[in-house]
């Protein structure tokens, strides 16, 4: 399915794994709509490009559901339709319980990882089914949503719940000609996980992460976790009973919280 031509809408892509998809499905040749809070960022990666000019750039916070959705209508306007939408904005930050101050944190997080998620989505699905090819929504959620890490409970929350939201729709849209595909990286280099203090197993470059994700957004994977390695992981940790894994990762570090240094 990654065709030239291919029309593909990417949230967060002012760097890390939504930069690193939009410079794989450019040089493929894409027509891209690059969403993201930060200008300066989105201009630069467009001008990168290959063929610049046919990239729409949308500086846009996607806490703001209306601007987010005008600038989905004008993808879809200007291009005719979207093919594949990937709702690539994420944050993650350590948080505790007991902090008060952290359940603003839970908050943003949630509104983030979860929320917008479905705000980047519900703007083109309407055009999607009237269209004759096939097209894609893509979540991106996280390894980190498959068990509740110590510290980070807003962040594995976020993408446990995402993940049970593409779920769902991919249900919801099973009769369309709609594929809706999850993929959860594990450690990917990027600037979010630069600021992990633990060692991080399999650590995987973008630029492969995101020639693997075109791959199994292509094909309309249901759920594929980067790398494989932590696939595997992933599963083993899911299946490992209740009171082996609270003893194993009673101790585990945690990611650094917003007053930390």
């Amino acid at each position: 399915m990654s065709l030239p031509g291919q029309r593909v809408f990417i949230t967060g892509a002012s760097s890390g794994i939504g930069a690193a998809l939009a410079r794989e499905y450019a040089a493929r040749g894409a027509v891209l709509g690059l969403l993201g809070r930060r200008r300066d960022a989105l201009d630069q990666l467009r001008q990168s490009l290959p063929h610049s000019s046919r990239h729409q750039v949308y500086s846009v916070d996607v806490l703001d559901r209306a601007a987010l959705a005008g600038a989905a209508q004008d993808f879809i306007a200007v291009n005719g339709g979207a093919d594949i939408v990937i709702a690539c904005a994420g944050i993650s930050q350590g948080t505790l319980t007991e902090q008060a101050d952290d359940l603003t944190v839970f908050d943003a997080v949630f509104a983030t990882n979860m929320n917008a998620t479905v705000a980047t989505f519900a703007p083109f699905i309407a055009a999607m089914k009237t269209q004759s090819t096939p097209c894609r929504l893509v979540g991106i959620g996280s390894v980190a949503g498959i068990r509740g890490m110590r510290g980070a409970g807003a962040y594995c929350a976020s993408k446990a719940a995402l993940h049970s939201y593409c779920e769902a729709l991919r249900v919801e849209l099973r009769p369309s000609n709609i594929r809706v595909v999850t993929i959860a990286p594990g450690y990917i280099d990027t600037p979010m996980t630069r600021a992990n203090r633990f060692p991080m197993p399999f650590l995987m470059p973008p630029e492969r992460f995101a020639t693997r994700a075109v791959a199994a957004i292509a094909r309309g994977d249901s759920y594929r976790v980067l790398p494989w390695q932590m696939g595997v992981v992933a599963k083993l940790l899911r299946l490992m009973p209740n009171a082996l894994f609270d003893r194993l990762f009673a101790r585990a570090p945690t990611k650094k919280r917003r007053e930390q240094p």
